[in-house]
């Protein structure tokens, strides 16, 4: 049987984040990037000939946390401060949220590698109820900028 795969990317997010176990460099400050992530998007084709409608972000009827997954992705993304739960500084930045500082986003971890692996599950999480399984995601790759990336698949 003949599996299909498709890629979209979504970009346009300004994030800022730190690594604060990154001693001796200066990802252990917050700094911000211009960030994007790429899916690729593997199943069969659907009645449309698609594996995966590609503005199927905004119209689905699937959540994730409560919003389209468009949505999500601002809430998550767009001119928001990700730090790992973990860090030592949490306190204070919740204190900057709380004084609207900033639009704080506490994850298991931060970086590229974590920030795809996280992305990975909630997206195919989302994808499995949406397609029914028809379509899950095999790979998402996150970048600072055009020359760095990573990426995460099982």
């Amino acid at each position: 049987m003949a599996r299909f795969t498709s890629t979209k990317l979504f970009d346009g997010y300004s994030t800022c984040f730190r690594q604060w176990r990154a001693d001796g460099t200066h990802c252990k400050f917050l700094h911000g990037y211009a960030v994007s992530f790429r899916v690729w998007f593997e199943g069969d084709l659907d009645q449309r000939n698609w594996v995966w409608d590609f503005g199927g972000m905004k119209r689905a009827k699937a959540k994730i946390n409560g919003m389209s997954p468009k949505a999500y992705f601002d809430y998550l993304l767009d001119h928001t401060t990700i730090i790992a739960q973990d860090d030592p500084y949490l306190e204070k930045f919740k204190r900057m949220y709380e004084d609207g500082v900033i639009q704080l986003r506490v994850l298991p971890a931060t970086g590229c590698e974590r920030f795809a692996e996280y992305l990975y599950a909630v997206i195919n999480k989302f994808l499995f109820e949406e397609t029914e399984g028809r379509v899950q995601a095999i790979k998402v790759e996150v970048y600072e900028h055009e020359r760095n990336s990573a990426s995460y698949e099982e």
